[in-house]
């Protein structure tokens, strides 16, 4: 396997590297709002943020290169730069507006959205639709033209901050579960949305539920044909799942895991002269490289224009996986610390390990739970009978 990048990148990653000692001389955590987004403005009219997404929405639009978006990606957390902003808005709904909108929907929301004026929640689950997010209840209906929605969404992530929210809608009540969705936009700030936090057992309230008493929205604020929503929804799942399975998240949180272990104290040594420790880690990180390298192999096949096939549906379960293994350990590591309360945002002692401890089990669920990805993996990656088939 060639793993060098070659002389034509190498150059790039210079003009990169040269970009971010010119323009961005502070870590991200101690930029002011202001400043980071300056830094990105200039960064996409360089060409190395949101690169596929036309400029007349805000973006770069430059061609699809997976090695120079590696390059990017490796010089911007080496330099603790702002890359896009994160959030359902840029990684999910975006990409779904580019591939399915309506021209006027891309041109209403995808630019405000790119800049952090329009923030987004992601409405899928309900109270009786989890896994099964087929079975979802919330009813939407066309009256005077405008659709009026009922029903109920939880676990929405940040949705008390978000302006609007993509939501699955049934539509269609006499069709089958799945062709009677549609994928709507609603505005949250409205008298029919009610949002309440949930608080979590990390003290966080990240989480909630939003309740749709005869919300509204207009007609055409729906993203592709009516009752097509579960097709529609399926390349915002897509996106998802490759922001929670990238192997480039995964390998910065080993790299602080092995900082931890350094710093750690057992029976008065470092943590990292433990032989158990250092044996534990280096299970961790077989893994760590495991993804890596597929991750080339996926990159290698994209360039060459063909199909990762099963690995392609490995990465978000892979992800989720390592992510259980680090929190093992790190809660081995801060001992003590880990009873107590989860630390202040930019706290730097080891309690800080805490929220991310409890975090790594709400991965799980993310872009759909590991059993449902695992039913996914056995049906289209591996052509093995429906879950329940043999019954049946």
């Amino acid at each position: 396997m060639e793993l060098e990048y070659g002389p034509e990148y190498e150059l790039f990653r210079s003009e990169v590297r040269q970009f971010l000692v010119e323009n961005w001389t502070k870590p991200v955590a101690d930029g002011a709002i202001v400043e980071a987004a300056s830094f990105r403005r200039q960064a996409t009219a360089k060409g190395y943020l949101y690169r596929g997404v036309p400029q007349r929405y805000g973006g770069s639009e430059q061609p699809a290169d997976p090695l120079k978006a590696r390059v990017i990606r490796e010089e911007f957390t080496r330099a603790r730069a702002p890359r896009e902003i994160e959030g359902p808005g840029v990684s999910m709904l975006v990409p779904t507006l580019l591939a399915v909108g309506e021209d006027w929907q891309k041109d209403r929301f995808v630019a405000k959205t790119l800049a952090g004026e329009y923030a987004w929640c992601q409405g899928y689950s309900e109270p009786h639709a989890g896994s099964d997010l087929a079975a979802l209840r919330t009813r939407g209906e066309i009256v005077d033209g405008t659709w009026r929605i009922s029903g109920q969404k939880v676990w929405t992530t940040l949705a008390h901050r978000a302006q609007f929210m993509f939501a699955l809608v049934r539509t269609e009540p006499d069709a089958p579960k799945h062709l009677g969705i549609s994928y709507l936009l609603i505005d949250m700030n409205q008298p029919g949305v009610t949002v309440r936090p949930l608080r979590q057992m990390s003290g966080g309230r990240e989480f909630n539920e939003v309740f749709l008493d005869d919300a509204r929205t207009p007609a055409d604020w729906i993203v592709g044909a009516r009752g097509a929503g579960w097709q529609v929804s399926r390349t915002t799942l897509r996106h998802e799942r490759d922001l929670v399975g990238g192997a480039g998240a995964t390998e910065d949180a080993f790299r602080k895991l092995v900082e931890l272990a350094r710093d750690a104290r057992c029976d008065g040594r470092p943590a990292l002269e433990s032989e158990d420790v250092r044996q534990a880690l280096a299970r961790i990180e077989g893994y760590v490289l495991a993804q890596r390298f597929t991750s080339y192999r996926q990159m290698s096949l994209e360039l060459a224009g063909q199909d990762a096939g099963l690995s392609g549906l490995l990465n978000k379960l892979n992800g989720t996986e390592i992510g259980h293994s680090m929190a093992n350990l790190a809660q081995e590591l801060i001992g003590s610390y880990g009873l107590l309360t989860p630390a202040p945002k930019g706290e730097r002692g080891p309690e800080k390990w805490i929220g991310q401890i409890m975090g790594s089990l709400g991965v799980a669920i993310a872009g759909g739970a590991s059993n449902i990805q695992r039913n996914i993996i056995a049906e289209r990656g591996l052509g093995l009978p429906r879950e329940g088939g043999a019954q049946s």
